[in-house]
């Protein structure tokens, strides 16, 4: 149903002007707000309360809801549960999000009222909206949608709850619980959405991967060394990997013992790397086959950090670059290939001297290019283990490395080896 169809109905219903409800709707829609909670939102504007004249929908299976559903009743298990607070048209609501499920499939929700239920809750749900949330359906449970427990439990093969090990998490996730080494901390001030606003950022490890995380109300436990149990937490994506953010309504408990933590990054193939979409901490080997434009001496933007190309900064315009040192090699092992980002003391380990050198350098040939020069007559060609955080995007696969050392092995024939195992 198409907005017209959705602001007739309204207009019929209410007694007003149909353009008029649709410019509301329309006002909405622009920023996101679910169908359903968009026309909620115009009755109420307009006298009609909650209700409507729109019947109780059919039930339906889980399996079974799409996005071309107005709305569903569904009899479900409710798998997980997480509570944050969002911004709404200018008030700061408090939801309610996670996934529920049925015998045919899982969905997810996003509650925007608390309506009682628990983890482990057999309910039906009656006319729950549906909106597409990250290329899925996903109902929104409003002021028009009922909640009562099933007249009988709904048994399905999915755990309930949401513990889960850092390999096992994935951005969008919400509700889930993680037991965790706290391995590194920074603290932060950003511009936020009420001004200046005070965050942690670091690294969490258990024996499974390492994740970034973000804790938006700083806690005295996130400290390095700190094993933690950490509950209600929702994941992002940012530059390509889950990243865990904590919120005013997780919980932070401290452990009696202590947490593994890897070591050793997982060596995969470059295929499996980036076919993952994107890895916090993962090692690769391969061959170095060229240094890309970009490379050796280069200037950063004072404000930003970005690259000047030009004295021209993406983001601030013209500017007085800063001397920086870069290195972007293409690393192949015979699957594919990834783009190996070095920074400046990567770059000044490879190059063997720091920026003073390559300045002078640059100035004795009166070529800034002699240092990327100089680079690629070290590397091309010869086969190199790289350990760092690989993203994935429309631009390709870029690995920043924490570590870059000349490999012991043949990278060809690992990656075979790899790819025969994925096959077994």
């Amino acid at each position: 149903m198409d907005v017209n169809s959705h602001a007739e109905e309204l207009a019929s219903d209410l007694g007003v002007d149909k353009e008029e409800v649709k410019d509301d709707l329309q006002n909405l829609l622009e920023y996101s707000v679910p169908i359903d909670e968009a026309k909620q939102s115009v009755r109420r504007k307009h006298g009609g309360g909650g209700g409507g004249s729109t019947p109780t929908p059919d039930s339906v299976d889980v399996g079974e809801v799409t996005t071309d559903h107005d709305g569903v009743t569904v009899t479900v298990k409710v798998l997980t549960q997480g509570t944050r607070t969002i911004r709404y048209q200018g008030d700061d609501l408090t939801i309610r999000e996670g996934e529920i499920a049925d015998e045919t499939g899982v969905i997810s929700y996003t509650a925007w009222q608390d309506f009682g239920f628990e983890p482990g809750d057999s309910l039906t749900i009656g006319n729950a909206g549906v909106r597409e949330w990250e290329g899925a359906p996903e109902l929104n449970l409003n002021d028009s949608t009922t909640v009562a427990i099933a007249d009988e439990e709904v048994e399905v093969e999915r755990e309930v709850g949401g513990d889960r090990s850092l390999v096992d998490i994935d951005a969008g996730d919400r509700g889930r619980n993680v037991e965790v080494r706290v391995l590194e901390v920074d603290e932060k001030t950003i511009s936020g959405r009420d001004g200046e606003t005070e965050i942690l950022e670091g690294v969490l490890g258990d024996a499974t991967a390492k994740l970034p995380f973000t804790d938006w109300q700083p806690r005295s436990e996130l400290k390095p060394g700190a094993d933690l149990r950490i509950e209600d937490v929702y994941v992002r994506e940012f530059r390509g990997v889950p990243s865990i953010n904590l919120t005013e309504f997780s919980t932070v408990t401290p452990l009696p013992d202590p947490v593994e933590v890897a070591e050793d990054a997982p060596r995969l193939s470059i295929a499996e790397a980036v076919g993952s979409g994107g890895m916090f901490d993962v090692e690769v080997v391969g061959n170095v086959l060229e240094i890309r434009d970009g490379s050796g001496l280069i200037e950063r933007c004072p404000e930003c950090g970005r690259v000047v190309q030009n004295g021209q900064c993406r983001s601030h315009g013209e500017v007085d670059g800063e001397d920086d040192l870069r290195v972007k090699a293409i690393l192949d092992d015979g699957t594919d290939t990834v783009t190996v980002v070095l920074d400046d003391e990567l770059t000044a380990e490879v190059y063997g001297g720091g920026l003073a050198d390559a300045l002078d350098a640059a100035k004795d040939a009166m070529d800034k290019e002699v240092v990327a020069e100089e680079i690629a007559d070290s590397l091309v060609g010869r086969a190199y283990r790289v350990r760092g955080n690989l993203s994935v995007d429309d631009y390709g696969a870029n690995l920043d490395a924490s570590e870059f050392e000349l490999a012991a092995d043949d990278p060809a024939e690992h990656a075979r080896a790899a790819l025969a195992e994925v096959g077994e």
